[in-house]
């Protein structure tokens, strides 16, 4: 079994630039982030390279270091 990379929601949010630390908490607390189709209110959420994250809208896709 390979250790797969994994990035906590909040973090992703703020490695775009989309929001910062605290702005990020309140966003997926209050159910406005949805990782895969699916609300997420865990800001410590594992993601993973091909979970897509929406915020308002805006879609973002998890990479690896290896595919940028």
């Amino acid at each position: 079994m390979t250790d797969e990379p994994v990035i906590r929601l909040d973090h992703f949010l703020q490695a775009c630039g989309v929001e910062t630390g605290g702005q990020a908490k309140q966003l997926i607390q209050s159910g406005q982030v949805m990782v895969n189709g699916e609300v997420e209110t865990r800001r410590r959420k594992k993601l993973r390279a091909g979970d897509e994250v929406d915020l308002s809208g805006e879609i973002f896709l998890v990479t690896s270091a290896e595919e940028t």
